[in-house]
């Protein structure tokens, strides 16, 4: 079992390692520490694109290409549209600082991974409203299996129109949501290897 070390502690190992670095490399942490504040601001949306822009203008390429796989890493397939909005800008942006810019290759891959997850929503929306248009023309969609403490299956009728939704569309969805994740991911795969 390893040994259990004070706060304190580690603060002084941590600053023996920094003290036992050259200036390039006590450079790069400081860049490191200010890239990962800047983009601490900019998910809490402290920052706007012009902001962006003005705040990494003059880092070094390498820190730039960092932040924007850091933005494409935070990309989720149920981002609301305004998160992937201002990720978006924010991936845009940087790309507009450097000297040899992708943007039609990123711009492209980013409205790609913006239509499938409006698509995922769609598909999503329809399944309920259908599902709950056929259950309340049907009320026998209401009655589900349900086991019992005994190991006996039972049928049993949900009480209302939402919990029977509710349990159908888990099982619509489970089948679609696999496609579109499969999707999503080489959409943001194609993404990560556009930024240079």
């Amino acid at each position: 079992m390893g040994e259990v070390k004070s706060a304190f502690e580690k603060a002084m190992e941590k600053i023996k390692e920094i003290q036992g670095l050259g200036p390039e490399e006590k450079e790069e942490m400081k860049d490191r520490e200010r890239l990962r504040s800047v983009l601490a601001a900019f998910y809490k949306g402290d920052l706007k694109r012009d902001e962006i822009w003005e705040t990494f203008k003059g880092m070094r390429p390498s820190l730039l290409k960092e932040a924007q796989e850091n933005m494409v890493d935070s990309l989720r397939m149920g981002n609301i549209p305004e998160e992937f909005q201002i990720r978006k800008n924010g991936i845009l942006a940087i790309e507009a600082l450097k000297e040899r810019q992708n943007m039609a290759a990123i711009e492209n891959s980013l409205s790609t991974i913006d239509r499938v997850q409006r698509e995922y929503v769609d598909v999503r929306h329809r399944a309920v409203e259908e599902l709950r248009a056929a259950i309340e023309e049907n009320p026998k969609l209401r009655v589900r299996p349900v086991r019992t403490p005994d190991g006996r299956t039972v049928l049993q009728a949900t009480p209302s129109v939402d919990e029977a939704v509710q349990a159908r569309v888990g099982e619509f969805l489970a089948e679609h949501e696999k496609r579109y994740e499969t999707m999503f991911f080489k959409a943001i795969e194609r993404l990560k290897k556009e930024i240079k």
